[in-house]
């Protein structure tokens, strides 16, 4: 009897945890933190605009996590939608023609590569 209750509790176990890491897996594709050095090379941001774009990059992080933790699949797009219009309106203010292109480019290969991009 020892021996059953020991296993049901290690499978139960084991299902949680497997359940917790799938539920963890998804919220990781919406955590758009990147390497500020990396996106100033990429981008050659001055310093002011290095600063403003870590705020604005800071927020949008911010809700894209709202986003992933969001429970209606319809509403998860909305809100990722959303937070992209934002994030690009608000680039286009401190980012020169240039650089708005190339933030473009790279944020649409990020969210490409992980499969959160709607192809409508």
């Amino acid at each position: 009897m020892k021996k059953i209750v020991l296993t049901v509790m290690a499978m139960f176990c084991m299902v949680t945890t497997f359940a917790e890491n799938a539920e963890t897996k998804n919220v990781e594709l919406y955590n758009m933190d990147v390497n500020m050095r990396s996106i100033q090379r990429a981008l050659s941001l001055n310093k002011e605009q290095t600063e403003q774009f870590a705020d604005l990059h800071k927020t949008f992080c911010a809700e894209m996590m709202f986003a992933a933790n969001a429970k209606d699949e319809d509403k998860v797009n909305e809100m990722v939608r959303l937070a992209v219009n934002k994030d690009l309106k608000y680039m286009s203010y401190i980012l020169n023609t240039n650089q708005y292109r190339k933030y473009i480019m790279l944020l649409n290969a990020t969210m490409r590569n992980r499969g959160l991009l709607n192809n409508n």
